[in-house]
Formats: structure tokens, C-alpha cells, sequence
């Protein structure tokens, strides 16, 4: 009885890290694929901006008054290009669950953001992307990643800590990286490379280095 008691402690010894790395994988997919969601949703909206000459309508970064993860989701609440279930769905994560709360008072729909757990902003950010950035800028990422800084970085650690973290580009191409791809100087290939890799914060231009940090103020604040 022994003997079959410790062979069961060995075998979930080795079975616990890779039933916990498939959970961890299968999470970030799941944000990844909320970012893209998410994506779909403001490229469709700048998309009819663009289309239409309607200057609200529009990437983030191109209209002043969007500083605020909620102001942008009003917008796109708005203007039917998600609803108020989509926006709680699509920025919560593990341990970084999101209310959204919607009122509406004549034409105007206001979405009022919440985290539920104390001192998280989510589980995206996005960046306030303007429609001359190119396809590799990034509009959102995991809110454990900061710019070319090493995970978690300067905020709170979820949704995954040092796990890994999510980006999502303008482009409409998305990823799930390691930590050891969270910065320029830790990537073997070189910076180049890097940058293809992870992309560039809105207002870099075609910049041939990356920048140390994302610029201040590129990011909507939450909430």
C-alpha cells in the first residue's frame, strides 16, 4: 500500500505543473482571443469613421476626449459595436473581473467600468492608437505587461503575472509571448527582431530602434 501511495504522489508530482501550464495556456488564449474581439470592434468602428467623415467615430488616440478605458467603451457601446456584456467579457481575466455598468439618458449611453477585485485595472490595456500608426503598433495588451519592461511591470500582476503576457496589434495580428520575449535586451535574435515580434507603442513611427518605454499618456487609464 505503500509503495502505490508513493508511486501516486510521484505521478502527481510530475502531473500538477502540466495540468497548471495547459489551464495558464488555455487562459491566455482565451484573452488573446477577447483582445482580437475587442480589436474587431474599434477597427470596425474607425473603419465607418473613416468612411463616413464622422470624426467620433475613430481609433482612440484620433479623438481628444478618449482618455479612459470607460469613455472608450461608451463609445463603442454607443454606437452598437459591442454590448455591455461584451465589455465586462472581454476585459476580465483570471483574478481581473470587470463590471460594466451602462446608462442611458437622451442619446447619450455613458458605460461605467469597475474591477471587482481591489487595486486591478482588468485584463487588457489599450493603447490610444492613431489611424497613421502602422500595422505592427499595438493596440492592447495583458494588463501584466508595460512596454519593453519585465514582467509583471508597473502594474498590479494579473492576469498572469510572469506566465506571459497577450498582445494585440493594429495589424489585427495577435500573440501570446513568454516572459523572457517581454523585452529588447533579453531576446536573442536582437531588437529588429523583437520589434517585429511584440510590435511598437502608438506614436513610434517607423522607429528602427525600440522605445525604452511606452511614451506617457499612449495608454488609456483605467477606468
Amino acid at each position: 500500500m505503500l509503495v502505490v501511495i508513493s508511486i501516486i504522489a510521484i505521478l502527481a508530482a510530475f502531473a500538477v505543473p502540466a495540468l497548471t501550464s495547459a489551464l495558464t495556456k488555455g487562459q491566455l488564449t482565451g484573452t488573446m482571443n477577447n483582445a482580437r474581439q475587442l480589436y474587431l470592434a474599434g477597427y470596425q468602428m474607425a473603419l465607418d469613421g473613416s468612411t463616413n467623415s464622422d470624426p467620433t467615430l475613430s481609433w482612440p488616440g484620433d479623438d481628444a476626449t478618449l482618455t479612459t478605458m470607460s469613455a472608450y467603451m461608451s463609445r463603442l457601446v454607443a454606437n452598437n459595436y459591442l454590448k455591455p456584456g461584451d465589455v465586462s467579457k472581454l476585459l476580465s481575466g483570471p483574478g481581473a473581473s470587470v463590471t460594466a455598468t451602462a446608462q442611458t439618458s437622451g442619446n447619450q449611453t455613458t458605460v461605467t467600468l469597475a474591477a471587482v477585485q481591489p487595486n486591478t485595472k482588468g485584463a487588457l490595456k489599450v493603447y490610444r492608437v492613431q489611424d497613421v500608426d502602422p500595422a505592427n503598433v499595438i493596440f492592447c495588451v495583458s494588463s501584466n505587461y508595460d512596454y519593453n519592461k519585465t514582467l509583471p511591470g508597473s502594474y498590479a500582476s494579473v492576469p498572469y503575472g510572469t506566465k506571459g503576457f497577450v498582445v494585440q496589434r493594429k495589424g489585427g495580428d495577435a500573440s501570446v509571448l513568454h516572459d523572457n520575449q517581454a523585452t529588447s535586451a533579453n531576446y536573442t535574435p536582437g531588437p529588429q527582431a523583437w520589434m517585429t515580434l511584440v510590435g511598437l507603442p502608438t506614436g513610434s513611427g517607423n522607429a528602427t530602434q525600440p522605445p525604452a518605454s511606452e511614451p506617457s499618456g499612449s495608454v488609456l487609464t483605467f477606468p
